[in-house]
């Protein structure tokens, strides 16, 4: 197989006619509802227990309901996987499994994209350009990238084999099954956590977000009809904590491929240690997580203005601030400090916030009703504090959606509570630092923050920009220069992180499905030794 190329991107403009099918796509998902059920060896199990599926951006129009997995269905699962550990798809061609993953990339870049984009635009409150870039694109380039890191891999082998002796490598799936532990925020991620151990042979069970049931749905639809035979993916909604104490739980566990919260990661190290003490697993499990994120900019005095501006609004701002590499806190010299906010005042006041099915709008609503009561938190603190204030936005309410505008926080202490805890919303706060305390503003970027998943630097002179990137080396997994710490692309910046950000096993490359396989090392010998000489 050639080297893939990035999908081409879907633009949505009023004369496309790819706007027109998105529309009527999005018109037929608004008048319909779904029942998503529990899905074990390919049959789907429907619960008593149901939850709505509901628009973000008027939380009123339910879109459907899925199943929630009791202990029943839980255990179920553990059955079937105890019962299919062996299963044909661990034995089958890569090149079998290969194809399955491809038809999938075909079926969405076609067939399916309008509807996984509605979907992604109604159940997240994705604008268009926001799920056409992830649900569609990204995940497309996930299917089809993974395939070929997946033959780069099988085709590395022993250099070395002497006369009478074949040395070789045989990449086997791990034993036991994966647990895929997906995020509301990317469709994208959703389908690749699940899907890149599958690639490499192993079974899984996927728990998707309770907040993208719909989009998930989908996916495992596309996955059908692409042939991907039933019990490689089993997908289980329902409670994280019942589901996660359950499942990890599990003798057949070999691995979990998890995007979430820092917390939720730590418990499952703490959960999966406790149980190596008492010897539970066959094998110990691999671990391979992105968690959270304190994303920042840091500027210099001679920082092209515009661009910066650009970066830090498309980088705040864009899905509402709910991306894990969004900018959330920036150090800002005192000499460009008012010429920017100038700028960034000037463009803001042109965006658009309300419901995704108006293509003009540039901003939806935060996820649920926690998302919007944690950020409006933080807010209401900040107007009572006298170490920050809010100089833009801060506008907020529930009664249609959960809508917050784009808000700066502007604060004199850069240890202050919105430069140093993750919120995950709309909200940027900046530290506007005097020209000569640069360095001990660089200091206390490098030391304020336990996370290190995205950050960004804005300079022109190259001195400058070799030595933040040298002392910022820790600091991010992603890093940009002159570019917002946002829009990572498969093939071109693999994405993770470290400290508690995450392992770091930089979803969209190779290296993170040299983690879902067991090599085994084979030496035959032709000639065999028959004396003791």
């Amino acid at each position: 197989m050639s080297t893939p190329i990035n999908e081409k991107q879907i633009v949505y403009d009023q004369a496309s006619i790819y706007t027109k099918k998105l529309k009527e796509e999005l018109t037929y998902q608004l008048s319909s509802e779904v029942e998503v059920p529990v899905i074990i060896g390919g049959k789907k199990i429907f619960t008593k227990q149901k939850q709505k599926i509901v628009c973000p951006h008027d939380h009123q129009h339910v879109l459907g309901h899925y199943s929630k997995a009791s202990a029943e269905e839980i255990l179920i699962a553990q059955s079937y996987i105890a019962n299919n550990g062996e299963s044909s798809w661990r034995k089958m061609n890569f090149v079998d499994r290969a194809a399955v993953f491809l038809k999938a990339a075909e079926l969405l870049s076609q067939k399916y994209r309008f509807k996984l984009n509605a979907a992604t635009m109604l159940g997240q409150s994705k604008t268009a350009i926001q799920a056409e870039i992830d649900s569609a694109c990204e995940l497309i380039d996930f299917w089809r990238f993974n395939v070929h890191f997946m033959q780069e891999i099988y085709s590395e082998q022993n250099l070395i084999s002497p006369k009478g002796v074949w040395n070789r490598l045989e990449y086997r799936a791990l034993e036991g099954f994966v647990l895929a532990i997906t995020p509301f925020n990317f469709t994208a991620i959703a389908g690749n956590l699940p899907t890149a151990p599958a690639l490499m042979g192993n079974s899984v069970i996927w728990k998707p977000a309770s907040a993208s049931m719909l989009s998930s749905y989908y996916i495992m639809e596309i996955l059908k009809e692409a042939g991907l035979p039933d019990g490689v993916i089993n997908m289980i909604p329902g409670d994280g904590s019942l589901i996660g104490e359950r499942l990890l739980g599990t003798r057949e566990l070999a691995g979990v491929h998890f995007t979430g919260s820092t917390n939720t990661f730590n418990n499952i190290w703490k959960t999966v240690g406790n149980n190596l003490v008492n010897n539970l697993y066959k094998t110990y499990p691999r671990l391979v997580g992105e968690t959270g994120g304190k994303d920042y900019v840091l500027a210099c005095a001679d920082a092209d203005i515009d661009a910066l501006t650009v970066a830090l609004i498309k980088g705040a701002f864009e899905y509402q601030g709910q991306k894990c590499s969004a900018v959330s806190r920036a150090y800002i010299p005192e000499s460009i400090w008012r010429q920017l906010i100038n700028n960034m005042l000037a463009r803001l006041e042109k965006l658009k916030l309300g419901d995704v099915k108006d293509f003009d709008v540039y901003m939806g609503a935060v996820i649920d009703q926690k998302a919007y009561n944690n950020t409006v938190r933080y807010i209401e603190e900040v107007k009572k504090s006298t170490q920050a204030r809010i100089i833009y936005g801060g506008d907020h309410s529930d009664e249609v959606g959960y809508f917050i505008s784009p808000t700066i926080i502007v604060t004199d202490d850069p240890l202050y509570k919105t430069m140093q805890e993750e919120i995950f919303a709309p909200v940027l706060s900046v530290y506007v630092y005097p020209d000569h305390k640069f360095k001990e503003t660089l200091d206390v970027l490098k030391n304020t923050s336990p996370y290190a998943l995205t950050g960004a630097i804005f300079a022109q002179d190259r001195k400058t920009i070799n030595y933040l990137t040298s002392e910022l080396v820790d600091t991010a997994g992603n890093f940009y220069i002159n570019d917002k710490p946002t829009g990572a692309i498969v093939g071109q910046q693999p994405f993770g992180g470290a400290r508690l950000s995450g392992t770091n096993d930089k979803a969209g490359s190779k290296l993170n499905l040299l983690r879902w396989i067991s090599p085994r090392s084979i030496k035959e010998n032709f000639n065999p030794p028959t004396n003791l000489d």
